[in-house]
């Protein structure tokens, strides 16, 4: 007997107790499909469903248990009528999802495969071009089921597959950039054309900071880097086809695609809708790199619109970090001159954190002036420069040139070099507030960075007021975070003891639709911050060893990039496998 579906939020538990189903899929079976899907290079569901040893209903069930997603059968997806004019049927195969409404004209969209982290955002794109805002619910079927719904109503359903497309009304003003929408990729004829704009749309749709581009023996694979993280997201087979598209990517960088035994470097833009529908500009900026089986591409996105948006409210709040760090930070930031520094890996934050502190120490009463590459946020009242040096105008001599210009308080994007270290340590000793970043592991391998660039030891510690070195670490999702016991072995790689362990809260995310079955959502900043006073500026100018620096730092209130690690896992917000993913021991 069919279920009616008079409504559209399911009672989960009821569907799967009336299944006679209990759950049988558990975080330690999909990880151990996770392991086996990236070592042999299949699809995740099905290696799950494999694993898993149940016939394809039960396994739904479960996996609908899993992820807290109510399930429809083949019977209940026949019960409700697809509305091909919402999401066309073109796209509903190749996306695997279908729209379908009651009697009552309620929209519910049907998909099959949970742990496709782009699938959302895509369907949201495409709903909000039709000008629909209405209750959705979302619910998993089997992909065979989806499969033969959607063969069911093929023929019927082929020749509206024009006339859908004609809805999506989208002209692009700007010349020469790249138009990446629905509408460009559906007319492309070339497949590698069509592969490399999906590819753009999809990283921008997932809020990917990086795409990676992989040439191997059987062809290019293509990963997104997300929240720090990178993961496998398709590609393409052959080599010929790889290498047309690395040439596409080259082309539209104007690169030589004839040089392939090289790096290049280049940019391109990109158009894409807004929210609002409007278009906008987004930069990718390009490394092509050689390698044994042909090119590797890395494109790095710069949504200049969403990150200026973003920094409107921008803050150190914002960021997440520790009041006691904040409150020592900002001390510095007020500082009317000296240097300040911030450190870390690239993808660190660095660069968003002084955005944060110049936001709220932007009174209007200072000349605030940066020099950036690129300039990434666009801050009012500040005048920002961009380095080009193609035309000569490099950190070192912006710097020099903005020390002409009466700047209060001065921001360098980078120190890379001993000529621009040893101007922004003369400009921090001449009455202005320089902030600035640098490469360094922590806060003390910045003064063997500064004395490797051959700055003078005492002119750096008469300049430096602190440096904080920082990362930023995924958060447990807070829909599917349990209680969580770790096994001995990782609490002992962890560095701690039995002991210790009992006053931690241990939580871990299990994985849900909401986190995309990762276990974590979003990120947050720890740090470490060094306060100089004087014992620590005279350990540095004798070259006393590091240890003591340390000690002397200890004393002095500064806490290990560790120690604030190892506080969010106490607080359970993170777990010891990301903690021990980002930080080192010592």
């Amino acid at each position: 007997m069919n279920m009616p579906l008079d409504k559209m939020g399911l009672d989960i538990n009821a569907m799967n107790k009336s299944a006679g189903i209990e759950p049988k899929l558990t975080p330690e079976l999909l990880c151990q499909a996770r392991l086996i899907a990236n070592n042999t290079k299949q699809d995740l569901l099905d290696v799950l469903e494999n694993e898993s040893g149940l016939d394809s209903d039960d396994f739904v069930v479960a996996l609908g248990q899993m992820m807290r997603y109510p399930v429809l059968s083949i019977l209940h997806l026949y019960e409700l009528h697809p509305d091909f004019t919402l999401l066309p049927f073109a796209e509903a195969g190749k996306l695997g999802c279908i729209a379908l409404r009651n009697d009552d004209g309620q929209l519910q969209l049907v998909f099959s495969n949970p742990f496709d982290t782009y699938l959302q955002p895509k369907i949201d794109l495409i709903i909000s071009r039709y000008g629909h805002a209405e209750v959705v619910v979302w619910s998993l079927a089997h992909h065979k089921d989806l499969t033969a719904y959607l063969s069911h109503h093929e023929q019927s359903m082929r020749a509206m597959d024009g006339l859908t497309a004609e809805q999506v009304e989208y002209h692009a003003e700007h010349q020469g950039i790249e138009d990446i929408s629905l509408r460009s990729i559906s007319e492309d004829t070339s497949p590698v054309v069509k592969f490399v704009r999906s590819t753009l749309y999809d990283a921008l749709k997932a809020g990917a900071s990086d795409i990676h581009m992989e040439t191997d023996p059987t062809g290019l694979k293509v990963k997104y880097r997300i929240d720090g993280v990178l993961s496998q997201e398709g590609g393409i087979q052959g080599l010929a086809q790889a290498e047309q598209a690395i040439s596409r990517i080259k082309v539209m960088s104007e690169l030589d695609i004839a040089e392939r035994r090289v790096p290049q470097d280049g940019r391109f833009k990109v158009l894409v809708a807004s929210g609002d529908g409007k278009p906008r500009e987004v930069d990718m900026r390009v490394s092509i790199m050689p390698s044994v089986f042909g090119e590797d591409a890395v494109l790095r996105i710069l949504d200049r619109k969403a990150l200026s948006d973003e920094a409107k409210g921008l803050s150190l709040e914002t960021l997440g970090f520790e009041e006691s760090i904040m409150a020592r930070f900002r001390l510095l930031a007020e500082e009317p001159y000296g240097m300040l520094l911030v450190t870390g890996p690239t993808g660190s934050g660095k660069t968003t954190t002084l955005y944060g502190i110049i936001s709220e120490i932007n009174h209007g009463q200072d000349k605030i002036v940066t020099i950036e590459d690129p300039v990434e946020y666009q801050l009012p009242g500040v005048l920002q420069i961009p380095v080009n040096e193609k035309k000569g105008l490099t950190f070192a001599r912006g710097l020099r040139s903005i020390l002409r210009h009466d700047p209060d308080k001065i921001m360098v994007g980078e120190i890379r070099d001993s000529e621009t270290a040893q101007i922004a340590v003369q400009s921090a000793l001449t009455g202005h507030l320089v902030l600035t970043t640098v490469h360094a592991n922590n806060v003390f391998d910045v003064i063997g960075r500064f004395t490797n660039m051959n700055v003078d030891p005492y002119s750096f510690v008469s300049a430096i007021n602190g440096i904080m070195a920082q990362r930023l670490v995924r958060i447990n999702c807070p829909n599917c975070t349990v209680a969580d016991t770790p096994d001995t072995l990782l609490i002992s790689k962890s560095g701690l003891t039995p002991e210790q362990a009992k006053d931690f809260n241990f939580r871990k995310g299990q994985g849900c639709g909401q986190c995309h079955g990762t276990g974590y959502k979003g990120r947050k900043a720890i740090a470490e911050l060094l306060c100089f006073n004087d014992e620590i500026r005279e350990l540095i100018v004798t070259r006393e060893p590091v240890r003591k620096v340390k000690e002397a730092a200890r004393a002095n209130g500064t806490l290990t990039m560790r120690e604030a690690a190892l506080a969010l896992v106490r607080r359970g917000e993170t777990t010891l496998e990301e903690i021990n993913r980002v930080t080192s021991l010592v």
